[in-house]
C-alpha cells in the first residue's frame, strides 16, 4: 500500500458538518409514515413547517443555550420581601413560546378531531429533538385539561387562559393572564411514588377554598401559574388546584425551599416548596386524590414516551450523519461492517419505539368512541412508557460511543441526550411503578386482553418468531395475573410484541425482518451491533440516516 499523502497538519479536514438547517420532520421516513397511518395526516402542512423550524441552526442553539444558562431561584428582593420567583435564560422563553404559538399543549382540547393527539404528539417530538427541558411544562399542561374538567367551575376559570396561544410568563392573577401554564406537585420526602403516604393537609376555609399546610419534594415547573397537587383533606387523599398567584393579586403561600441540581432536564426547573395555609380548590370528590389525578397522569406518561423516543431519533440522526461524513481505516464508517451494524441496531430501536409511540397518541383521538381503543391506550400507554424510556438510556449511551471522544463534550448534543435520557424513565412513574400498573390495568379492565391479542394477531403469519411470542402471551394472559415479581417480564414481552407486530405490517421488509431478528430470536446478541447476518443493515441505516 503507497504510503499516505502528507497533510497540512493545521488543516482541519474528516469532521463531519454540524446536522444544522435539515427538516427533522421531512428526514424520518418512520415517523412521516406513522402520522399518515394513525390519522394524521391532515396536518403534515403544519409539521413540514415546524419540523423547518426545530431544525434550523437558530432553534438548535436555543437548545444549547436553555441547558448551559439553568433557572435561578430568587427567595427574596432586596428588601427582605419573598419572591419565589425564577429567572430564565431569554433562550428558554423563545422555546415555550414557539411551543406554545404551535398548541403543543392545548391542540387536541382546542382543535378536537380526528388525528388531533396524533398531529400533536409529532409536533411534541420535533420540538423535542431541540431540548427536552421546556417539554415538562408543556406536557403538563396538556395533560391537565381532562383532570380540570372534573371541576367544570374551575375549569371555566381556567381552561380558556390554559388553552390560549400566547406565552404569558408574567406572575399575575389568572384573569389578567394572556396565557397560563401549570405544573404538578404530588411525591414527598418520605413516600415518593407511594402518593398515599402524602402528609399534607387540606382544611376546608369555606366558599369550596382549602388551606393546604406541608411540603413536595419534587414540585415540576415551580414558576407556572397554578399546579395540581395532592393533600389529605377530611374525606382522604383528595386533589387540589393550587394558584401561585391569588385571585387578588397577592402571593400565594408557596414558597420555593430550593430548586434541585438534576443530572438531565437541566434547563426545566425542579424544586422543593412549603405550603403554609396556601389557598387551593378542590378538583373532584374528597378522598378519590389519586383517581381523579390519574387521567393527567396518563396522558403525562404518553409524552414520557414520545418524548423518549423523540431523543431516541436525535441520537440516530446524529450518528447516522456523523458515518455518512466521516472516514476510518481508509473507508466510511457507514459502510464499515461492524459500524454499520451497531447504527442498524440502533435505527431499528428508533423506529420501532416511534412506530409505538405514534400508536398509542392514535388510540387516545379514537378512544372516544372506540370502547377496544380506550382500553389499549390504557394499558399500552403504562407499556410504551416503560419500554420505550428504558431502553433510550442505553441507546443514548452507544450512540454517544459511535461518535467516540466528540460525542462526550457538551458542544455535542449526544452529550446531553445521553444526560437527559433517564430521566423519562423516572419521571411519573419509574420502571417498577409501570410495570405493576400494567398488572392492575390487565386486572381490572378484562376487555383489554383480547383488545391487545387481537392488535397483535393482525401480524400472524408474517414472521415465526413473532407467531410463537404472540402464542406465549396469549397463554399467560389467559391465566390469573402474574405475581410482581413478573411483571417486568410480561411488560417487556408485551413491548416487544406490540412493537414487532406494528413494524411486520406496516414497515419494509428489511426493517421488520431486522427487528424481528435482532429483538425476538432465542440466539440474538445483548449488546447493540450483535445482528444476525440475515439482517440488511444497509437498507435499515440508509431509511434512518437524514439526507438519503
Amino acid at each position: 500500500m503507497p504510503p499516505r499523502p502528507l497533510r497540512d497538519p493545521f488543516e482541519v479536514f474528516n469532521q463531519p458538518p454540524p446536522l444544522v438547517d435539515y427538516n427533522p420532520y421531512a428526514a424520518d421516513v418512520a415517523l412521516r409514515e406513522a402520522v399518515h397511518r394513525e390519522g394524521g395526516g391532515q396536518g403534515e402542512e403544519a409539521l413540514l413547517e415546524f419540523g423547518g423550524r426545530m431544525g434550523s441552526a437558530a432553534v438548535l442553539e436555543l437548545g444549547e443555550l436553555a441547558n448551559r444558562h439553568t433557572p435561578q431561584l430568587h427567595s427574596y428582593d432586596r428588601f427582605g420581601n419573598r419572591m419565589d420567583e425564577l429567572e430564565f435564560h431569554p433562550a428558554w422563553h423563545e422555546l415555550m413560546r414557539l411551543g406554545i404559538e404551535a398548541g403543543l399543549h392545548a391542540r387536541p382540547w382546542s382543535a378536537p378531531g380526528p388525528g388531533a393527539h396524533v398531529v400533536r404528539a409529532a409536533l411534541m417530538m420535533l420540538r423535542h429533538q431541540v431540548e427536552e427541558g421546556a417539554s415538562c411544562p408543556l406536557t403538563m399542561t396538556f395533560a391537565v385539561i381532562p383532570t380540570l374538567r372534573l371541576e367544570p367551575a374551575l375549569a371555566a376559570a381556567w381552561e380558556p387562559t390554559v388553552l390560549s396561544r400566547e406565552y404569558d410568563p408574567r406572575s399575575l392573577p389568572v384573569q389578567r393572564k394572556r396565557g397560563a401554564i401549570f405544573g404538578m406537585a404530588l411525591t414527598e420526602r418520605q413516600g415518593g411514588s407511594d402518593v398515599r403516604a402524602n402528609t399534607t393537609r387540606a382544611l376546608p376555609a369555606g366558599d369550596g377554598e382549602y388551606l393546604l399546610s406541608g411540603h413536595k419534594w419534587f414540585c415540576s415547573a415551580p414558576q407556572a401559574d397554578a399546579f395540581l397537587v395532592t393533600a389529605q383533606a377530611p374525606g382522604g387523599l383528595s386533589c387540589f388546584l393550587l394558584p401561585r398567584i391569588r385571585p387578588d393579586g397577592t402571593r400565594n403561600a408557596f414558597h420555593i425551599q430550593r430548586l434541585k441540581d438534576k443530572e438531565g432536564n437541566r434547563s426545566n426547573a425542579s424544586s422543593e416548596v412549603e405550603f403554609r395555609e396556601a389557598v387551593a380548590w378542590r378538583v373532584g370528590e374528597e378522598g378519590r386524590g389519586i383517581a381523579n389525578i390519574m387521567e393527567m397522569v396518563r396522558h403525562t406518561r404518553l409524552d414520557c414516551a414520545l418524548g423518549s423516543a423523540a431523543s431516541l431519533r436525535r441520537a440516530v440522526a446524529e450518528v447516522t450523519h456523523h458515518a455518512a461524513h466521516r472516514d476510518a481505516f481508509g473507508a466510511r464508517l457507514a459502510v464499515q461492517p461492524l459500524m454499520q451494524a451497531v447504527l442498524a441496531d440502533l435505527c431499528l430501536e428508533s423506529e420501532a419505539a416511534t412506530t409505538l409511540a405514534l400508536r398509542v397518541a392514535g388510540s387516545y383521538d379514537r378512544a372516544a368512541d372506540n370502547a377496544g381503543e380506550r382500553a389499549f391506550s390504557r394499558v399500552v400507554t403504562a407499556v410504551a412508557k416503560y419500554w420505550i424510556t428504558k431502553r433510550t438510556v442505553s441507546a443514548a449511551g452507544e450512540a454517544m460511543e459511535c461518535v467516540a471522544g466528540n460525542g462526550t463534550i457538551e458542544e455535542s448534543p449526544l452529550a446531553r441526550l445521553y444526560r437527559d435520557a433517564p430521566i423519562n424513565a423516572i419521571w411519573e412513574g419509574s420502571g417498577n411503578v409501570q410495570c405493576l400498573d400494567v398488572l392492575r390495568a390487565l386486572a381490572r379492565e378484562r376487555d383489554a386482553v383480547p383488545v391487545v391479542l387481537d392488535e397483535l394477531r393482525l401480524a400472524r403469519g408474517a414472521d415465526r418468531r413473532l407467531d410463537a411470542l404472540i402464542d406465549r402471551l396469549a397463554d399467560r394472559l389467559a391465566q390469573p395475573a402474574p405475581p410482581p415479581r413478573e411483571a417486568r417480564m410480561l411488560v417487556e414481552d408485551l413491548a416487544l410484541a406490540l412493537q414487532a407486530s406494528l413494524l411486520a405490517r406496516h414497515a419494509p421488509a428489511a426493517v421488520a425482518d431486522g427487528f424481528c431478528a435482532a429483538r425476538l430470536d432465542a440466539a440474538r446478541g445483548l449488546m447493540p451491533g450483535t445482528l444476525p447476518t440475515t439482517v440488511d443493515c444497509a437498507a435499515v441505516v440508509e431509511r434512518a440516516t437524514p439526507g438519503t
